[in-house]
């Protein structure tokens, strides 16, 4: 009787403890949601130096298979030829990059007013979109404005006027201004992240490993290495492909004879770093750009945007990116629109090396289990 008693309390005891446990590993759990939800764009800036750091550490490890330096040196040489290669296509293509620019934003706004008035005669509603706030005046607004003109010829502004829309241009400006400075200051902490990570990369893998317990440090470490070589791998293919989608798109365009070849097949490169919606945005973007040419150039621009797509799908990924990570394309669109939806650009962009992560996770203890078992 006594012992039955004694275990019913020892059950008790062990529900108790299970509950509680429970209880505060959902509440840790639901903090830790919390704090990433809030703090996304800082943790994603830090993921983003994490990979630049990566990358420069995998570019320094291919160059010691060419020449026997220190690592310090190594990476040394890397960081000046890549700034000599940025500084010359700045020196170099920055006037150009600059016109083709302005005269591509220009082109696209007006294509955009151009959809926007054929949806709206075919019956369709584009309100919706806000596409009249591409360049296009809103209707009757010069009849609007140029009445009170001829009424009131020679009066000037009212000083509340004059202040509104001062304070219209102060605000705009301050945006702008913010946007710049907010977009240079993370562009110098990735870089600086990146710098700091691929100079002592031991010193940060130390670090991880540290703070796992000492029980699991032994896995901890195989799962580092696994992140670390696997997404080493894949930057080097992914650089690979960016370079490739930038110039076979930049050549093709300036053959086709579109303006703002060059800017276009940057853009292309870049977003070819977002597997499948990268592709479709920068193809949206070449065709609309290329309708200004008529539309003998905007189906030639169509038809090279499919061969490059089809470069990259079928000749790059596969030989190239399918050595460094396989993942379904179904799995990866699903991941990137689910990162999209709920942390904007940044989830979007870096959703393949997140999901690579945990690809190498889920992989390592699944292979763990299944040996477990079988020594069982």
């Amino acid at each position: 009787m006594t012992d039955s008693t004694g275990d019913r309390l020892q059950a008790r005891n062990d529900l108790a403890w299970a509950i509680a446990v429970g209880g505060i590993a959902i509440v840790l759990f639901a903090a830790l949601l919390l704090f990433t939800w809030h703090f996304a764009a800082t943790i994603f800036l830090i993921f983003a130096g994490m990979l630049l750091g990566v990358a420069l550490n995998a570019m320094t490890d291919l160059l010691g298979r060419v020449v026997r330096l220190p690592q310090a040196l190594r990476l040394t040489i890397v960081c000046l030829v890549l700034a000599g290669m940025l500084s010359g296509v700045v020196f170099l293509g920055g006037t150009t990059i600059a016109q083709q620019a302005t005269v591509l934003s220009n082109t696209i706004k007006s294509q955009l007013v151009n959809v926007k008035t054929f949806l709206e005669s075919h019956g369709v509603d584009t309100g919706f979109f806000d596409l009249g706030s591409f360049g296009a005046a809103p209707p009757g607004s010069q009849e609007t404005s140029a009445a009170p003109a001829a009424s009131t010829p020679h009066s000037l502004p009212s000083a509340s006027a004059i202040a509104s829309s001062g304070g219209a241009i102060l605000g705009q400006t301050f945006k702008v201004l913010l946007g710049t400075v907010s977009a240079v200051g993370n562009f110098f902490i990735v870089l600086f992240l990146g710098l700091a990570f691929a100079v002592q990369p031991e010193v940060y893998r130390d670090g991880l490993l540290f703070m796992a317990p000492a029980k699991h440090r032994a896995r901890a470490t195989i799962i580092i290495d696994r992140i670390g070589d696997t997404l080493e791998r894949w930057l080097i293919a992914q650089i690979i492909t960016m370079a490739a989608v930038f110039f076979v798109t930049w050549i093709g365009l300036a053959i086709i004879g579109i303006q703002s070849s060059f800017i276009l097949g940057i853009q292309a490169g870049l977003l070819a770093f977002i597997p499948t919606v990268g592709a479709i945005l920068g193809g949206l973007i070449v065709v609309l750009a290329s309708l200004s040419s008529g539309w003998v150039a905007a189906l030639s621009a169509f038809i090279l945007f499919l061969g490059v797509h089809a470069l990259e799908s079928y000749v790059l990924t596969p030989i190239i990116q399918r050595q460094a990570l396989d993942i379904p394309p179904a799995t990866l669109f699903a991941f990137q629109i689910l990162l999209g939806v709920v942390f904007g650009i940044w989830g979007l962009a870096l959703a393949l090396p997140l999901m690579a992560i945990a690809k190498v996770m889920i992989a390592h203890f699944k292979t763990e289990n299944g040996s477990q078992t079988i020594a069982a």
